[in-house]
């Protein structure tokens, strides 16, 4: 079990964050419309997973932001931003913020994947929600780059991540 603070205070994560050089576990999580949407759908793409707690707080919707302003310059990748938001909540903040270039995906169906990806807090105020990370996959869906942010409240290492696609 990892453990990562938020403002400071100690929170428990389980499972285990892929680490470079694995194969990622497979996932499927729900998008636009409700509809299921599997790692093996995005087959032949690189992947940048933004993980985090929710859009309506400011450090991850900075992230969506953030990378959304550079998905359309990463050739062959698909930006993953996933959360707890309910498809309906993610739309509407990208749309709001005019953000065309990520794939909001929701956990709401997807404990396992919080496990699998070693996201799942499982303590503190946020238990039950994603821990923040940055996980991006070559088109075989091998982990290029990993990282669970030691402070929920800070932003990833956005150049470490976009560096691994470069």
């Amino acid at each position: 079990m990892a453990q990562v603070t938020l403002r400071g205070n100690p929170v428990d994560v389980d499972g285990q964050l892929p680490q470079v050089g694995q194969q990622a576990p497979a996932f499927t999580l729900v998008g636009a419309g409700l509809a299921d949407v599997s790692l093996s759908s995005l087959a032949g793409k690189r992947k940048v997973l933004n993980i985090f707690p929710s859009v309506d707080t400011p450090t991850c919707a900075t992230s969506v932001r953030k990378f959304n302003a550079e998905a359309s310059q990463l050739a062959n990748t698909a930006v993953l931003c996933i959360s707890a938001d309910l498809p309906f909540a993610q739309a509407r903040f990208c749309g709001a913020e005019g953000l065309e270039n990520v794939i909001n995906l929701s956990t709401m169906r997807g404990a396992a994947f919080l496990k699998d990806y070693g996201v799942a807090l499982s303590s503190g105020p946020l238990a039950g929600v994603a821990a923040r990370a940055v996980v991006v996959l070559d088109e075989h869906d091998k982990v290029l780059h990993s990282e669970l942010v030691g402070e929920i409240a800070d932003e990833p290492d956005y150049d470490a991540a976009l560096a691994a696609l470069r």
